[in-house]
Parts: structure tokens; C-alpha cells; sequence
């Protein structure tokens, strides 16, 4: 029986969401960060979608924002010109880094100690988070704005993104090792370690590059234009979002479409796979963020899958039960808790 997907949706930011990132599994779950243009990055428990809190500080748009593997640090880029490094537990500004341009893009080293940011002024900066009154290492030959920037090889190297070009440099040497030439521009690009894969998006293609090499792997093609993509964990599906406001699932090895969603009220911006594969995150235009069940109708998280009793006469519907919190409570919540820098979770009625 074919089960309906009931997406949760997470909302409290005011602008388009435009940047999202999961950090690994931790003692405690795992973590959600979402980048918006109202300047307020929100932190999120990854499984249920409920707010934890709002690190408040940036001047300006956030269009970047991740946090780093066990969820004790969060990175943001904005365009007041600075990127900011933030203590995740507490939701205490650690440091701001001060750029002279908008800055777009942040990814941190697997150990923690050092920040990769990229943006409009062209360069790689590399910030020794331990030496924060020390000057960057600075990496110059992109030819337009940096759209994003990922350690890459057990960060030994570099993978970064411009309008239309993909390049991978050397750390050590803090040289370019190859590029790649788009006739269009690059809308994402994702990292997985496990088996060195390079995802790109630009136009209506999802591409997928040795992220060693930048050799092709292979590549499909989707009905729409596609701003951002994500390979599941196994590597058995991607998921793929954009101008169409439709999420697109498709069958990584043969490249069939699997399943489509329409769910957002605007363009999808974002889309990324939680760490243990169970749900797949999308930011939009429309302000909110939604999350996904990569198995509709399994027990995860907020969702609980109820078959009603065979016994009675009715055409039996499985159907996905949650809790009783509207939008407008959450909504209301956070309203309450906005002159705070960082507060608790909001309660979720059962």
C-alpha cells in the first residue's frame, strides 16, 4: 500500500532559507544549522526538527553556515563581511573573523581546528582557530565569488566552487591541483567522504566527480532546474531540489526517478541527507525548512506510522501521527524567546 510523504516543517525564520548542514551522530543525536537571510542562523535537534536555539550577532544576510562533527562548534558567513565561529552548547560568539567582502561559504577541519571561508573577494582564507589574532593563510586564483568552499581528503585538500569552475587545491603547497569548466553556473556542491564523491549541481544536471580527481563518475539530468543535491550515505539514492519547488528522489546506480514531492511554496535552495540516511532536509524561499522521511512510513523521529485494526470494516489507511504543536505555536515560541541569545528547546506537546 502506498503510503503518503508527510513532511515536517520547521519554521521560525522570516527570509529565505539558503543554506543547511547536519552534523555527525553524537552522544546526544544529531544536529541540524540552517543559514537565512534574516541574519539569524537557528540550531535545530536533526531527528525532529524542534528548536534549540538562535545564534544572534550577524549584521546581514547568512548564506553559509555548518557546524562541526560532534556539534560543540557552529560556523556562519554573512554579508556584514565577517564569518563567525560560535560555541554551539552554550550559543556563546567564540570569535569573528573579518573579511573584506561578503563572505558565503564555511567548512571546518574533521579536528576542529581550523576554518576554510570563502566569498566575493576571490579568495581562500584558512583561519587557525587556536591562533585567532593571527593572520589567515590566504589561497588566490578564483575569478569570480566563491559559492563554496570543503575540506576534502582527510583535509589535506581543498575543493572550492566559483560562478562556473571547480577547482581542488593542495593544502600543503596551497596550489591548484585541477579544475573543472562549466558552461553554466555551479548552484552546489557536496562532499562524501566515504568512497571520495564530488556532488555538483548546475543547470537542470546533477553530476558526480572523483573528488581526487575530478574525474566523471557519471551524471542525470532532471526536469527542472536544480540548485542543490545530496547523495544518500549508502549511496543507494540522491535527492535533489530547485527552482520547481519539487524534491526529486532518484536511484543513484541506474539514475531512475524514484519518487517526487512538492512541499515548499518557492525555490528549494538546499537539501541535504541526515547522517544516518533516515530523513533528508530541504531549505527554501519560503522561509521555512522542511524535513523528509527517505522511508515514508517508518517510525523515526516525530513520525509514527499507525495501521488501524484490520478487524473493523474500513478500508484500512496507514497514516503518520504527531505531536499536537501547531506552526503558529512554534512560531508563537520563538517569538517569546527572540530577545534571547540562546535559549532551551521549546516543549513539544505529545
Amino acid at each position: 500500500m502506498a503510503l503518503r510523504q508527510t513532511p515536517l516543517t520547521c519554521s521560525g525564520h522570516t527570509r529565505p532559507v539558503v543554506d543547511l548542514a547536519f552534523s555527525g551522530i553524537t552522544p546526544y543525536g544529531y544536529f541540524l544549522i540552517s543559514a537565512c537571510k534574516d541574519g539569524k542562523p537557528m540550531l535545530r535537534q536533526g531527528d525532529t526538527g524542534d528548536w534549540i536555539g538562535t545564534f544572534l550577532g550577524h549584521k546581514g544576510a547568512v548564506w553559509g553556515a555548518t557546524l562541526n562533527k560532534d556539534a560543540t562548534k557552529a560556523a556562519t558567513a554573512a554579508a556584514d563581511f565577517t564569518a563567525k565561529v560560535w560555541d554551539a552548547v552554550s550559543g556563546d560568539e567564540l570569535m569573528t573573523l573579518a573579511h573584506k567582502h561578503i563572505v558565503k561559504t564555511v567548512d571546518f577541519t574533521q579536528d576542529s581546528n581550523y576554518l576554510l571561508t570563502g566569498g566575493q573577494d576571490k579568495l581562500l582564507r584558512i583561519y587557525d582557530l587556536n591562533k585567532p589574532e593571527a593572520e589567515p593563510k590566504e589561497i588566490s586564483g578564483h575569478n569570480s565569488g566563491i559559492k563554496k568552499v570543503l575540506w576534502c581528503s582527510e583535509d589535506k585538500q581543498i575543493l572550492s566552487a566559483d560562478d562556473k569552475t571547480v577547482r581542488l587545491w593542495d593544502q600543503a603547497t596551497m596550489t591548484e591541483v585541477k579544475s573543472l569548466n562549466f558552461n553554466m553556473s555551479v548552484s552546489s556542491m557536496e562532499y562524501i567522504p566515504e568512497g571520495e564523491i564530488l556532488v555538483i549541481t548546475y543547470g537542470r544536471t546533477i553530476a558526480f566527480h572523483s573528488a581526487v580527481s575530478l574525474d566523471p563518475i557519471k551524471s542525470f539530468e532532471a526536469p527542472a532546474t536544480i540548485n542543490s543535491a545530496s547523495l544518500h550515505p549508502e549511496k543507494e539514492f540522491l535527492v535533489a531540489g530547485g527552482e520547481d519547488f519539487k524534491l526529486y528522489k532518484y536511484d543513484y546506480n541506474s539514475g531512475e526517478e524514484l519518487e517526487s514531492y512538492k512541499g515548499h511554496f518557492g525555490p528549494i535552495h538546499c537539501v541535504r541527507f541526515s547522517p544516518d540516511g533516515e530523513l533528508y532536509a530541504s531549505g527554501s524561499e519560503d522561509g521555512t525548512l522542511r524535513l523528509w522521511q527517505t522511508v515514508v512510513g517508518k517510525t523515526y523521529g516525530l513520525w509514527k506510522c499507525v495501521l488501524p485494526e484490520e478487524e473493523s470494516g474500513e478500508l484500512a489507511k496507514p497514516k503518520i501521527s504527531f505531536p499536537e504543536t501547531t506552526e503558529e505555536e512554534l512560531e508563537e515560541i520563538a517569538s517569546e524567546n527572540s530577545d534571547s541569545i540562546y535559549s532551551s528547546t521549546p516543549e513539544v506537546k505529545a
